[in-house]
């Protein structure tokens, strides 16, 4: 997004703070506040539009951006592998990365704004649609389809975990309300999106640094994926948004949920599946390398590789 955007200001207090030992720290209960928000304001926005476009052909789009959730994963197992990492941990990581962030999608929605690109408004339907997939497909890998996995409980918190809830709920609100019934919500949820993001990107610089802890014992590989895969992801995603006939904006957005990692929904999966696997090494590289990579980095290169396709494909 480039260091001189506020909300990535944001980020870099957060974590300069954070390296620093600093005593700054949001309340637990504003973290909170501002994560429900946010998702709100996703789903709001996503609903609003699903209410003029809800099409057979977005039921096709939707399918192939659940298949890229279940493909992504399954690439990324045998490298991670080959890196020398345990089975278990290498399945977790893969179901990190084949989901997505919402606070990285949440950025992008602010800087494709600020650069005057607009998309395809139905895309928070998609972070719905790949929070799912690759969770399953990480456990599969990491052990098979186990008669102790206690499916129901998972299935609980893959569907009624808070960010798909307010995902979900979001999206139904702003497609039975529409855009007049909306209207009143825009102050809090559309015109203080950017400040809430910046708020929320404050403390999550403050988690991020708080994570690189882990990269002493894990070093050059997991640093090495954490950086590559987003890479590789991006040119996946930006391919499928083309192949959807989306614009440069929707492919922009759709290769930065490609390239994005979970570091919300997952965890708590993964955890409750899979609890012999090493939490802090995900989170080290989800939240530690490859969030502040996309929201400095990526998410401008993403945009990049969108207008660059266009223009040549």
């Amino acid at each position: 997004m480039g260091l001189s955007d506020p909300v990535v200001l944001f980020f870099l207090l957060g974590f300069a703070a954070s390296l620093m030992k600093s005593e700054l720290k949001l309340p637990a209960s504003l973290y909170e506040t501002l994560s429900i928000l946010l998702l709100l304001a996703i789903g709001l926005k996503g609903g609003v539009e699903l209410a003029k476009q809800a099409s057979w052909a977005l039921l096709g789009q939707s399918l192939a951006v659940l298949a890229m959730g279940v493909i992504l994963p399954i690439l990324a197992f045998p490298l991670l592998r080959v890196f020398g990492f345990a089975r278990a941990d290498a399945a977790s990581l893969v179901a990190h990365y084949g989901s997505v962030s919402v606070g990285t999608f949440a950025v992008a929605v602010a800087f494709l704004a600020a650069q005057g690109v607009s998309f395809e408004e139905y895309l928070p339907l998609f972070v719905v649609v790949l929070e799912v997939p690759a969770i399953l497909v990480g456990i599969v890998l990491a052990k098979g389809i186990s008669r102790d996995t206690d499916w129901k409980a998972l299935g609980h918190e893959l569907f009624l975990g808070k960010s798909i809830v307010l995902l979900i709920g979001g999206l139904l609100i702003g497609w039975i309300a529409g855009p007049t019934g909306v209207k009143p919500l825009e102050p809090l949820f559309f015109t203080l999106f950017k400040p809430l993001l910046g708020l929320f990107l404050l403390e999550m610089g403050l988690i991020a640094a708080s994570q690189l802890g882990s990269l002493k014992r894990y070093g050059v590989p997991l640093v090495v994926f954490a950086t590559v895969m987003p890479l590789v992801s991006s040119v996946v995603g930006a391919l499928l948004g083309l192949a959807l006939n989306m614009s440069v904006g929707g492919v922009a957005m759709l290769a930065t949920l490609a390239a994005s990692a979970s570091y919300i929904a997952v965890p708590a999966a993964m955890r409750m599946a899979v609890p012999e696997a090493n939490p802090s090494l995900s989170l080290t590289a989800s939240l530690g390398i490859t969030f502040p990579f996309n929201i400095v980095i990526g998410i401008p290169l993403y945009l990049q590789l969108a207008q660059w396709l266009a223009a040549n494909l």
